[in-house]
């Protein structure tokens, strides 16, 4: 069983977060307020404490399974942020009516449906991923030691080239506290899971959209560099019922996220009846 962290309100409509990698469900702590205001049951799943070893079929019915187990009977909402965004299309496919409503916020789509990867800032996690997932495992136990000994270096190499609005981001002490702890955690006692899900999503896996039937809304930064919009646009080609898709300038990869999860809690809430 995956561990739930719980934010905002006590009842009301479920809104399921799938975080990015690496990443944490302690991402949501941003929108506790948020989603209390709009009345909106906030859950994060953290995958790091999932046991399976491999990213394949079975893990993502069995992910689905207790998902669906977390909506009280109710409507349910779908989240995934990043890489977050590919496991929550992948649980959504299995889920089929059962969500009501799907949103990917800097989504990162499947890799088979266009050459960006040389655009993407994690090109070498992903290019290493396909190559030898061995050295990926070394790579990300040395980087696991530093998010321990040395988060500030860590933090840097990774946003050494933040564009946009999450330039501003990666100078203000809150964010990089927040980033120094979702590494320490993803890196460390969450590293079998963030090693799952990389591997996993640099398969193909583009054929499995067409059962994701569920109303979806794509949120996307016109400079994201990590998934650059160009992602956006060919998830809103293939998938079944976009409804709505948003590109905004200005915007990178976590100030899409900041930017769009109060708005896309307010939707949720409005549906409270």
């Amino acid at each position: 069983m995956a561990r739930i962290v719980r934010y905002g309100a006590d009842a009301g409509p479920v809104a399921i977060y799938f975080h990015g990698v690496p990443g944490a469900p302690e991402e949501c702590a941003r929108f506790d307020a948020a989603a209390r205001a709009d009345g909106v049951r906030l859950l994060g799943i953290d995958r790091g404490s999932l046991a399976d070893s491999l990213g394949d079929d079975a893990h993502f019915s069995r992910l689905a399974d207790e998902v669906a187990a977390l909506s009280d009977g109710g409507p349910l909402h779908l989240i995934g942020f990043s890489l977050g965004a590919f496991v929550a299309l992948r649980v959504a496919a299995h889920l089929g009516v059962g969500v009501a409503s799907l949103d990917l916020v800097s989504a990162a789509a499947p890799l088979e449906l266009g050459d960006v990867l040389d655009e993407m800032a994690g090109k070498p996690v992903f290019a290493m991923a396909r190559r030898s997932p061995r050295l990926l495992g070394v790579m990300t136990a040395a980087q696991g030691w530093l998010a321990q000994v040395a988060p500030g270096r860590l933090f840097g190499m990774l946003f050494a080239t933040a564009a946009g609005e999450d330039r501003a981001l990666a100078a203000d002490p809150a964010f990089r506290s927040m980033i120094g702890e979702m590494l320490r955690q993803a890196l460390g006692p969450g590293r079998p899971g963030y090693l799952r899900d990389v591997q996993a999503y640099v398969a193909p896996w583009a054929g499995r959209l067409g059962a994701v039937a569920a109303e979806t809304r794509l949120w996307h930064g016109r400079e994201d560099n990590w998934a650059p919009p160009a992602m956006a646009d060919s998830l809103a080609r293939v998938l079944p019922a976009v409804s709505q898709i948003e590109i905004e300038p200005g915007l990178s990869h976590y100030s899409c996220l900041f930017w769009s999860l109060p708005r896309i809690l307010a939707r949720i809430g409005d549906q409270r009846g």
